[in-house]
């Protein structure tokens, strides 16, 4: 029976290389995947001059997903209006899929997370998600939230604080590097616009 997994971390924890690790042993055996993420993270769509969301809700952006030790893999770009249930089981009638694995998770919809229980439960695909449990203030992502409730399995990926201890935290910064506390829940950025950090840092850094 194929599940619904749920694996989360901190910022720079290396979810977007365990994907395409993932994603590499299911090719290198044979199996055919379909790779998604979120189309309003548009970092790794310069090479093509940018992208359209619902383009790249039809089409495959060749450098959608990479991770910071310079590995990438091409995938399909959801937006808040994307039936991930509906494109992923058309794939799936004209070629079978033996994995759907999904980067920036926490961007999902509720009822997107939904879908994905549904290819799970309904289709027998297994579905892997990566992606970000909580935001700069410590809250949960509305797909996160999901995620965590309805997952069959949830794993923690470590990242690592200045300090030593586990990374669990995000905490956005400005352009001097000192922390922020308000603001949208969603701001794309990477290590110029957050830091990862164990609790207790995360606390100091926001005066808790």
């Amino acid at each position: 029976m194929a599940k619904l997994y749920f694996y989360y971390a901190s910022m720079n924890a290396g979810k977007s290389a365990t994907l395409l690790q993932a994603n590499f042993n299911y090719n290198e055996r044979g199996m055919r995947t379909m790779l998604w993420t979120a189309a309003l993270d548009d970092r790794g769509s310069g090479r093509d001059g940018g992208h359209d969301g619902e383009r790249d809700a039809r089409q495959v952006d060749a450098h959608a997903i990479e991770s910071r030790i310079g590995l990438h893999a091409g995938a399909h770009r959801f937006t808040a209006d994307t039936d991930l249930y509906e494109r992923v089981t058309a794939a799936h009638a004209a070629g079978p899929l033996s994995c759907i694995l999904i980067d920036e998770a926490q961007f999902l919809a509720p009822e997107q997370v939904w879908q994905c229980a549904h290819l799970a439960d309904k289709a027998n695909i297994p579905v892997l998600c990566y992606g970000l449990r909580t935001d700069f203030q410590g809250q949960l992502f509305p797909g996160s939230a999901v995620l965590l409730g309805i997952a069959d399995s949830l794993v923690e990926l470590k990242g690592v604080c200045h300090c030593g201890r586990k990374a669990s935290m995000n905490v956005r910064v400005d352009g001097t590097g000192a922390a922020v506390s308000e603001g949208a829940q969603t701001e794309i950025g990477g290590n110029e616009r957050y830091v990862a950090l164990c609790r207790r840092h995360f606390s100091e850094a926001l005066g808790r």
